[in-house]
């Protein structure tokens, strides 16, 4: 039975990610470091310094120092800050009010490091999310692909695997949430083809946030009935 809902943030509660993509590519372009937009929502859910690194071994051959990771997250952050709008998805306040109605806790694992974090969640989703019940990148090691996230967000939520579904937008989420083991719920809010995120091994797919929200009660009745994945 569902007892935890486990959310990213960035393209699920938030409008974000062509701000975010559009800041990467600009501080990339500052540091000489080729990219394409294409690319960069594909690492979308990777802990900043992750992509830092992964973007200097690609161009330099090797991975950025302390200090020019900090120098090029900076930058990258101030941009994004220009560039942000930081409107609420369409459709996510819809289905955290179902998720609030049926009595499961709701969480958030993102690979976001963003200043004021919590304050901009609260902002716009009061009462809804327990800030020691985060997962950020401030709290793991190796981040999205890798499973920590998401069994570090099961242990927040004091649940098991089969006891939660995730509501991701992005392949690499898509991968650590069912390598965690869990029940993983699309949401196609970016510029990506949908086989791309059900051959990350999305179990179903939605079109967005408010598509999700119209058929989430029917979803949860499959899930927890006795013929569903979750028993």
């Amino acid at each position: 039975m569902i007892k935890a809902v486990l959310f990213d943030m960035d393209g699920v509660l938030f409008d974000s990610m062509p701000s975010h993509v559009e800041a990467w590519y600009e501080t990339f372009k500052k540091f000489n470091i080729p990219s394409t937009k294409e690319e960069l929502f594909l690492h979308e859910g990777r802990p900043g310094f992750l992509t830092i690194d992964m973007f200097f071994m690609k161009t330099f051959g090797r991975n950025a120092s302390s200090e020019e990771q900090t120098e090029v997250y900076k930058q990258k952050t101030e941009i994004f800050i220009d560039l942000a709008r930081d409107l609420p998805m369409p459709g996510a306040k819809e289905v955290l009010d179902i998720v609030k109605k049926m009595a499961y806790k709701s969480l958030i694992v993102t690979g976001s490091g963003q200043y004021h974090l919590f304050e901009k969640i609260e902002n716009y989703y009061p009462g809804t999310f327990k800030k020691d019940e985060m997962v950020t990148a401030y709290d793991v090691k190796i981040g999205k692909p890798h499973p920590e996230p998401y069994l570090m967000g099961l242990e927040k939520a004091g649940v098991k695997s089969n006891e939660a579904i995730v509501i991701e937008n992005a392949p690499l989420g898509v991968e650590s949430a069912v390598a965690a083991g869990i029940y993983t719920v699309a949401v196609n809010t970016g510029p990506i083809e949908p086989q791309v995120l059900l051959d990350a091994g999305a179990n179903c797919i939605y079109r967005s946030m408010i598509h999700l929200a119209e058929d989430l009660e029917n979803l949860f009745v499959r899930l927890n009935t006795k013929d569903g994945i979750l028993k």
